[in-house]
């Protein structure tokens, strides 16, 4: 559930907010009142406004004061406040302005111009929050984006620098080569599903549908990944449909979308543990393809924003975290007319299911 407004009410007559009160009951905001500009400096570190309505005169600290000091703090300045007075000349209501006021209303309070002007200042106070919150994304996003690459750029450097140095078997000359290629591969592959999502999401990616059988293209996708599967020594069992079948898709990007399952299975799965990959076709034109892990499951709060870019659920020490992954699924399956879910696997683990 959306939390309330908070507003902040300063004014040395208590009648004026029971009048204000009133005025705003119906609006459902949260409601803090203090008597003058000093106790609210108090009270600002323990509860931040979304908006503010400031009495102008008060004894001790004036609104125009508190306005000023209060603006000058960069935690504070982007917290609207509006001025309730009873002035009215045009040098007054420009000072108000000068020391930051957002807007102003007039005494007596009209209760329909009260709540309008409330309601822009949150509006305002909700564009500046949602601006915040992605510029915070867009450092996290970077921070992820440099985390995740700087794994595979240590490992070329630093097989390079072998290679130069050190006086390596032929074996290990091989193995430090295959290293550097696959490292080579993984920055490869981050930095197109990067490409690949801005395109998606721009609308400008032209889906090159072809007739593809289900059969073959998670064949190879299990084929492709095997060495790792016997790495962690994990089972991988594939219950698909005969070869022959077919169904419209795009197979290079429906492709990444089982490599994705199946590489995030494989991730959070456990060894000596099973993963199945199902596929069918349940209809003529329709397909259903399924990843299913014993891995820790996908919490319920969790199975709608695991999908959405930069989610990563659970973090997993030295996997990558840049989110990506399932953001892709769901973004080129949709982009076929089909939809993509996560279910609890019972006893554990999940159940990736795709329907186009």
């Amino acid at each position: 559930m959306e939390k309330p407004a908070k507003i902040l009410i300063i004014d040395d007559e208590p009648d004026n907010f029971d009048v204000i009160d009133a005025l705003l009951d119906s609006e459902g905001y949260e409601l803090s009142y203090v008597a003058n500009g000093l106790q609210a400096l108090d009270i600002l570190a323990s509860f931040q406004p979304d908006v503010i309505l400031l009495d102008v005169m008060m004894p001790q600290m004036n609104g125009i004061e508190f306005c000023q000091k209060f603006k000058s703090k960069i935690q504070w300045k982007h917290i609207p406040v509006i001025m309730v007075t009873a002035l009215s000349s045009k040098e007054d209501l420009s000072q108000c302005i000068a020391v930051g006021a957002d807007d102003f209303i007039s005494k007596p309070v009209n209760g329909m111009e009260l709540r309008a002007r409330v309601r822009s200042m949150l509006r305002i106070k909700q564009q500046y929050d949602y601006l915040q919150e992605n510029l915070q994304l867009r450092e996290d996003l970077s921070n992820m984006i440099v985390h995740d690459l700087r794994n595979p750029l240590t490992s070329i450097i630093l097989s390079a620098e072998m290679l130069r140095v050190a006086n390596l078997s032929p074996e290990r000359l091989l193995q430090k080569s295959h290293q550097i290629i696959a490292s080579g591969q993984q920055l490869q592959a981050m930095i197109d599903s990067l490409l690949l999502m801005a395109k998606l999401e721009s609308g400008k990616l032209i889906l090159q549908r072809t007739d593809v059988d289900l059969c073959e293209l998670c064949s190879l996708a299990i084929s492709d990944l095997q060495p790792i599967v016997i790495h962690k020594n994990l089972e991988l069992i594939s219950d698909l449909p005969q070869f022959g079948g077919s169904i419209s898709l795009d197979c290079n990007l429906f492709r990444r979308v089982i490599d994705n399952l199946l590489s995030n299975a494989i991730k959070f799965t456990k060894p000596n543990s099973k993963i199945i990959l199902h596929a069918d076709y349940p209809a003529p034109g329709r397909a259903k393809i399924q990843v299913v892990d014993s891995g820790p499951g996908v919490k319920e709060e969790l199975r709608q924003v695991i999908f959405e870019k930069y989610e990563i659920g659970t973090f997993k020490q030295a996997a990558s975290q840049i989110g990506l992954g399932l953001a892709f699924c769901k973004m080129t399956v949709e982009a076929h007319g089909g939809k993509i879910k996560v279910e609890s696997n019972e006893p554990q683990g999940a159940v990736f299911t795709i329907e186009i």
